[in-house]
This record gives C-alpha cells, sequence and structure tokens, in this order.
C-alpha cells in the first residue's frame, strides 16, 4: 500500500520553486506580505486548473473542505475568496507569464527529439491567434469592438510535442500581423502561417534571418511566373512554381523570388495557394507542412475546453492574465510528467485522471499504469525478518 504523498504534492513536486521564487523576487511579488504568499496563491489557481473549480467561491469551499490537508499540499495561508481575489487583482501577472516560460524551457528541451512523420532536424513552429469573447462592461479594458470585448491569445506552436514556444495576451483590437514583430526568428526553423500574416516587410525579415516561411497566399496576389517545376497532379499538386512578385508595393517590400505552391486538398475540399521562402524542400512537403498548422488550433480548442480560459474569476486585466498564464503552465506540467513517465496516454486522459484524484495517496505512475505499487513503509520500521 502507498503511503506517500498525494497526487496533488507530488505534482507540485516537480516545480521549480527556486525558480518560481527568483520570479516572485523579480517583480516584488511579496513585498509586505504576511500570510497568503505568491505561493500559495499559485498553488490555489492550479488547483482551480486542475479540478476546473467555476468560481472563487468554488475554489474556497472545496480547499476549506481539506483544510487538514492544505499544509501537506504545500498551502500554508488561510485560503479566502476575498483574499485570493485581491492577490489576483494586485499582485503582478509576470511573476506567472515568467515561471510559465521556465517550464517552457524545460518541455522544450525534453520534446526536442519528438519525431514528425518524416525525418527532419530543423523545428517548425505554427504561429496563430485564438479570440477569448468577453463583456465589455465587466471588461471595459479588453477593446475589440463598439459594443463587444475580447482579448487574443497570439501563440507561436513548436511542433516537437506541441509546447507554446512564445505566447502573448493582446486585446482584441491588435491585429495577429503585428505578432510577427514581437518574433526573432530562429535560423534554419520554419514558420507555419495563415493568411492573416501575410504583411511582405516582414516576411522578407524572416527570410533575411535565414528562416523559412509557408503562408497562405490571399487571391489578390500579382506576380510574373519565372519558371515551373514538373509535378505529380495524382498527389493533389497543381503547380509548382517560381516568381516575382508585381504589385507596387510588395515588389518594393520583398524584391528576391519566391516560391508559389499550389495544392488540392480533397479532405478538406479546399484549393491552398501557398508561398514559401524555400526552395530545397519538395512541393508536396511544403504542403504537408501547412496541413501541420492545424496543430495550434487544435491546442487553442484543447485549453478552452479543458482548463479555465474562457470564464475569469476575476475582471481586471492583471487577474484575467494571471489566470492564462497558470492555466498555461498546467499544460505545459502535464506534458512534462508525461513525457517524463514515458506514459502512452492523451495529455486529456491524464488530465481527467489528476483532476479526479488529487487529495489520493495515490503513486502517479500507478494510477495511470494500473500496476501494483508499494513502498518500504508497507513494513514496520522494527520488524525484524528470519530470512533476508
Amino acid at each position: 500500500m502507498y503511503q506517500g504523498k498525494m497526487i496533488f504534492s507530488q505534482l507540485i513536486s516537480f516545480l521549480p520553486k527556486y525558480e518560481f521564487n527568483k520570479c516572485v523576487s523579480r517583480y516584488r511579488g511579496n513585498h509586505k506580505v504576511k500570510t497568503f504568499s505568491c505561493w500559495d496563491q499559485f498553488l490555489c489557481m492550479f488547483f482551480a486548473q486542475l479540478t476546473y473549480r467555476e468560481s472563487l467561491r468554488d475554489i474556497e469551499a472545496c480547499l476549506r473542505a481539506m483544510q487538514n490537508k492544505l499544509y501537506h499540499m504545500g498551502i500554508q495561508g488561510k485560503v479566502s475568496r476575498s483574499t485570493l481575489a485581491d492577490s489576483n487583482e494586485n499582485r503582478d501577472w509576470r511573476i506567472y507569464a515568467d515561471f510559465a516560460q521556465v517550464l517552457i524551457h524545460v518541455a522544450r528541451r525534453l520534446y526536442r527529439d519528438e519525431q514528425f512523420s518524416i525525418e527532419l532536424d530543423e523545428t517548425i513552429y505554427a504561429l496563430d491567434s485564438s479570440t477569448i469573447d468577453l463583456c465589455l462592461s465587466i471588461f471595459p479594458w479588453a477593446k475589440f469592438r463598439k459594443t463587444k470585448g475580447a482579448i487574443k491569445l497570439h501563440t507561436l506552436l513548436d511542433l516537437r510535442g506541441k509546447i507554446p514556444a512564445f505566447i502573448k495576451i493582446t486585446d482584441g483590437k491588435i491585429h495577429d500581423v503585428n505578432i510577427l514583430d514581437e518574433l526573432i526568428p530562429e535560423p534554419g526553423s520554419f514558420y507555419l502561417m495563415d493568411r492573416a500574416y501575410l504583411d511582405f516587410v516582414r516576411l522578407y525579415q524572416i527570410n533575411l534571418y535565414k528562416a523559412s516561411f509557408i503562408i497562405r497566399a490571399k487571391s489578390n496576389l500579382q506576380f510574373k511566373r519565372i519558371y515551373s517545376h514538373a509535378v505529380d497532379k495524382s498527389t493533389g499538386l497543381k503547380c509548382d512554381q517560381i516568381i516575382r512578385l508585381t504589385g507596387f508595393y510588395p515588389a518594393k517590400h520583398y524584391p528576391d523570388k519566391i516560391r508559389r505552391v499550389r495544392f488540392f486538398d480533397e479532405e478538406n475540399n479546399h484549393d491552398l495557394i501557398l508561398l514559401t521562402n524555400n526552395f530545397t524542400i519538395p512541393a508536396l512537403t511544403v504542403a504537408e507542412f501547412y496541413k501541420w498548422r492545424w496543430h495550434v488550433e487544435l491546442f487553442f480548442k484543447w485549453i478552452k475546453q479543458h482548463l479555465r480560459i474562457k470564464a475569469f474569476y476575476g475582471t481586471s486585466e492583471n487577474a484575467v492574465k494571471t489566470q492564462i498564464w497558470i492555466a498555461i503552465t498546467t499544460y505545459v506540467l502535464i506534458a512534462i510528467l508525461k513525457k517524463r513517465m514515458n506514459l502512452d496516454i492523451s495529455l486529456y486522459t491524464f488530465l481527467q485522471i489528476l483532476s479526479v484524484t488529487a487529495f489520493e495517496k495515490v503513486d502517479i505512475l500507478q494510477l495511470v499504469t494500473n500496476t501494483h505499487y508499494k513502498t518500504q513503509g508497507d513494513r514496520f520500521s522494527n520488524q525484524l525478518f528470519l530470512f533476508d
């Protein structure tokens, strides 16, 4: 019989508390705090994400019902709805954003050898954004439209392990293409983007960094064909061309040659026209890479369905960003555990198992693999044995 820590305590043992304390010190998060520290706040919000709590009152009720277990969970301050609300309101959200980046760095290192359907040494990123609708009267800072509020979650997803390499939270009025100014392209990497990011000034900057982009073209693209490669049309390819842009501003902003690949996606009945600055990979691979961009859409769908980022515990910008960053930390931590334990289950299944067993004293590996687990604590320490 297992006599160790609770599931929740085992989870937080994987968190680098030293790095968390560095993030707190960077923004003076515990300045003049006596009872309810940033670590207590983080654990309460992490518990809320893990178990999908509906409100601050829900968090308070669940944790107070387990009052005798809070110390063993790492929560030393008194859990109160008003105290948690004040913490989310006033403590700098950048503490939790920086801590999430620490875990993202760990996760990307663990998943860097993850293989795709083809062997590829380069890193592939998918860039996209997801809009979270908000009530403008309750969230007046989240500007979007005249009568509607929203925030955008801009994400650059590393497709090895589906780990977000870059995340920025903005109000809904910020156009997607502006996020390209925030990125520093990695030489040799691939960036997969939808046509919302089609800006030839910014694409040329990616080209100068020796990185590759694959982006969907707009229907009004003006160009001159220089050369056409032969393609196997039975694969869905329609053309593979080397072109130059002829529009006044596009030609000025992107003076080099560019590659145009046209592909018919029978599965979704879509005719895709793709632009890339990579002239070496096969045309069919260009189309296959672009289809992998859908993984970032699945990432948004996953966190919206299984974590609390559509309904918020507070209304201020600081409270909303704190909640989102702790949700991302939860996602990344689950991914880290899954990799370190070599689990052959989905993230969804893993999260659901953990959510209903947070207070159980069961070894995590035993819980998800149904293997028999015993500790040496099963035997009395003062028992004598005739045979070793």
